[in-house]
């Protein structure tokens, strides 16, 4: 019995990922990482065709990049996965040295309501070149301050505290044709890509590497260095 319940416990501990897994319903307010790894829901654990070892999972249909001569890696991230917020700093210092044939890019995951709106916060601050101003803020403004950014409105007054942008050209810009087809182009790539939780890392739209798969943040980096590697010598 002492045996039964100790693989129980093991199994369990297996589910802790560096995520934040995709479920049906938002928490109400995010919540910060207390720098364990968290469980997650059942649709984080790892697909059968990820292989052991391995530190990645095979996209079954490759997902078309937007450079074939370039390899891309694509983070697929949420503001208010407290997993991410963690992961950011480290993320954007290793984007910052890769070398010039490699392409880093951020996708917004929703599976929510709430989420959408985050997106096109992304797509907005990107349309309307404050992106490196505001990605940080948005961040903060969730996981520090424990403000939701519900709606427009609150996302409206963040970027009005930290950038100078218009309130007229942001109310142009946060529901426009192109910042809506940006959300929804992310949302279909990040379907193609089995995501199933934040963060992820894709590399050239080829594999999917996870807190899980690689076995903790700081992992999923040098995975992602391999998986590049090796995309560079196929080419």
């Amino acid at each position: 019995m002492k045996r039964i319940v100790t693989l129980l416990i093991l199994s369990l501990s297996l589910l802790a990922v560096s995520a934040c897994g995709k479920s049906a319903d938002a928490p109400a307010t995010p919540t910060q990482s207390s720098g364990s790894e968290p469980v997650t829901s059942a649709a984080a654990a790892q697909p059968a065709n990820a292989k052991e070892g391995e530190g990645f999972i095979r996209i079954a249909q490759p997902v078309r990049t937007s450079d074939p001569d370039k390899i891309e890696v694509t983070e697929v991230f949420w503001y208010g996965c407290s997993h991410c917020f963690d992961f950011e700093p480290m993320v954007m210092a290793w984007a910052k040295k890769l070398p010039g044939d490699v392409v880093f890019q951020h996708s917004p995951a929703m599976w929510n309501e709430l989420m959408v709106t985050h997106a096109q916060a992304f797509y907005a601050a990107k349309a309307l070149g404050v992106l490196e101003q505001m990605h940080q803020p948005i961040f903060d403004a969730i996981n520090l301050k424990k403000n939701r950014l519900d709606s427009p409105e609150a996302i409206e007054k963040l970027f009005m505290a930290h950038s100078d942008v218009k309130a007229e050209d942001f109310q142009n810009t946060f529901d426009s044709f192109g910042v809506t087809s940006q959300v929804k182009q992310a949302d279909a790539r990040a379907r193609a890509y089995g995501i199933a939780g934040t963060p992820e890392l894709i590399i050239n739209g080829k594999y999917r590497v996870t807190g899980r798969s690689a076995g903790g943040k700081a992992a999923m980096l040098k995975v992602a260095e391999e998986l590049i590697a090796k995309e560079r010598a196929a080419m």
